[in-house]
């Protein structure tokens, strides 16, 4: 970490795809910067940019030009294995369909970031035993994900995503695939990782979830064209209008 810089710092973002002889921009021109330890939303419609956008800070595809830095280092810069190390070191993902392994405990699902960083069995055990504890979920480290429900499910995903202690949590529809009781457990899960300390970016199209977060970015047509606090999301948007 650098000290007195930003988290993430993004300027002048641009992603464009070529369909046929058109160039579309997925992204036009997109900047900001995230503190350590803030917690917002990108919030947009269906084609907006958010996934691009998540994609990019995710490490997983690289814009076309402007700039991405990462804890002070210049992200487009680095090379295919570099970028792997980041995203294994760095960043814990937490996905609306789960992406657990379905023969798997909920210990090992949690356990997998860590074997591919080469740590031992017993401390890895451990480090996901204290993982899923802090989800809640410390009774059901022996359960497959058939034998949990939607919403423990996500929490095994977020203890995954967590065990690693990474600098950047991102959430993609986090709660896109659960009831709406459920949806709310999950939410104030993440408020609780979000007072200690953790940096957290959600993905969403949901006025309504983007209103519970301290802070919402608001992307149409690869723009910014809202950025302030969450629940000003929800009053600026019309009925159905992110959908």
């Amino acid at each position: 970490m650098t000290p007195g810089r930003p988290s993430i710092e993004i300027a002048d973002l641009r992603r464009s795809y070529r369909m046929g002889t058109q160039v579309v921009a997925a992204l036009d021109g997109v900047s900001f910067a995230v503190e350590r330890g803030e917690y917002l939303a990108i919030v947009g419609r269906s084609g907006s940019g958010k996934t691009t956008l998540m994609n990019i800070l995710g490490c997983m595809e690289r814009p076309t030009g402007g700039s991405y830095r990462l804890e002070g280092d210049d992200v487009q810069g680095l090379a295919d294995d570099a970028l792997s190390r980041i995203r294994n070191r760095h960043i814990g993902f937490v996905f609306q369909s789960f992406a657990l392994l379905p023969r798997s405990t909920a210990l090992a699902n949690v356990e997998l970031p860590l074997v591919y960083r080469g740590i031992g069995r017993a401390r890895r055990r451990a480090m996901a035993l204290a993982a899923l504890d802090r989800v809640g979920l410390a009774d059901r480290v022996r359960h497959r994900p058939f034998e949990l429900s939607g919403g423990q499910r996500q929490r095994v995903a977020i203890a995954r995503a967590l065990v690693g202690e990474p600098t950047l949590l991102l959430a993609d529809e986090p709660t896109g695939n659960l009831d709406s009781s459920t949806e709310q457990e999950i939410m104030a899960l993440f408020a609780e990782l979000h007072e200690a300390g953790n940096t957290i970016i959600l993905v969403t199209h949901e006025p309504t979830i983007a209103s519970q977060c301290p802070r919402a970015i608001r992307l149409a047509d690869g723009r910014i064209i809202g950025d302030g606090p969450g629940h000003r999301v929800a009053m600026d948007a019309r009925p159905g209008e992110l959908r």
